[in-house]
């Protein structure tokens, strides 16, 4: 998909994956009932909705408040940088039902668009991924049953955190579409272009970059699979899925930028689309945990094993 378009493969992403995959490990029966159908046939659009402005990798630092009313919940605040903002009818929305209980005060919530009191802000005007539309969500007194409560009161991080590996890897397939695109502008261009008498795929360092642009790929969906096939067998390790997205993004951008150089002066205009799959790449280094937290997920992993 992100072949094709790496936008609308984002925000189909952001909607299987960070949606309907939290509804669908972490809802109850009556939840899954009442929103998956829709999900699942299309007719409605998911989104998750997590970072805020003041709160990016540091996720527990979330100020949107979750306050008990009787029945239900009155949420006030705001989030940012949500995909699928605009659009979504069906989203999951972390707030702090406590304040002072740090991670065991974040409670998950299924919210409705059509809620009193919700709205979004205006459609963000980003670098890349324009075709997957982002935005800022306000909550201003928008009460929540008390029936649309994901995972229980206070296990909020826990409904996040159970769905991170899933997350990085689906995610990681973002770069690899966007790889395979940038080879296939390349690879026709650089056998039709001529200069000084012949085609420059000819001359030795057009191809030593569309050697590194392939090997780049092959490599990436080479970590990416095999982490796939580990987690489907049920032996997803944090390691590896912070290594899949932390490696295959920063290939996707080298490999952009790679595209780019190789079409010179046409890689820099945008009647070619090697502008846009690098602009679209550069996400994958900054959404779903950016690329330093995923260091860090990894060597921390390392540590704790020598403790």
């Amino acid at each position: 998909m992100s072949r094709a378009a790496g936008g609308v493969a984002l925000s189909y992403g952001a909607h299987s994956n960070l949606c309907v995959n939290q509804i669908v490990r972490n809802g109850n029966k009556d939840q899954k009932d009442k929103y998956l159908p829709k999900l699942i046939s299309g007719e409605h659009m998911g989104a998750l909705a997590m970072s805020e402005p003041g709160a990016g990798s540091d996720v527990v630092s979330m100020k949107l408040t979750a306050e008990k009313k009787g029945d239900r919940y009155v949420l006030n605040g705001n989030k940012f940088w949500i995909t699928n903002g605009p659009d979504a009818d069906t989203l999951v929305v972390y707030a702090k039902t406590d304040m002072k209980a740090h991670s065991k005060g974040i409670t998950a919530f299924i919210v409705e668009k059509t809620m009193k009191g919700f709205s979004t802000g205006l459609k963000l005007d980003k670098l890349g991924m324009r075709g997957s539309n982002t935005s800022e969500l306000i909550f201003e007194d928008v009460e929540v049953p008390e029936e649309n409560v994901l995972g229980g009161v206070g296990n909020g991080a826990k409904v996040l955190m159970s769905g991170l590996n899933y997350e990085r890897i689906v995610l990681s397939g973002g770069p690899l579409g966007l790889m395979a695109a940038a080879l296939d502008v390349t690879l026709p261009y650089v056998h039709t272009r001529e200069q000084f008498g012949q085609n420059i795929g000819e001359f030795q360092m057009i191809q030593a970059k569309v050697a590194d642009m392939y090997t780049a790929l092959v490599s990436s969906r080479a970590l990416v699979y095999a982490t796939a096939r580990a987690a489907d067998a049920g032996l997803a390790d944090n390691r590896d899925c912070a290594a899949c997205i932390l490696y295959s993004a920063e290939a996707a951008t080298k490999v952009g930028l790679d595209a780019i150089q190789c079409l010179g002066g046409n890689g820099y205009i945008n009647d070619y689309d090697t502008g846009r799959i690098m602009r679209d790449a550069k996400l994958y280094e900054i959404g779903a945990g950016t690329t330093e937290v995923r260091k860090l997920i990894i060597g921390r992993a390392f540590n704790a094993m020598y403790k």
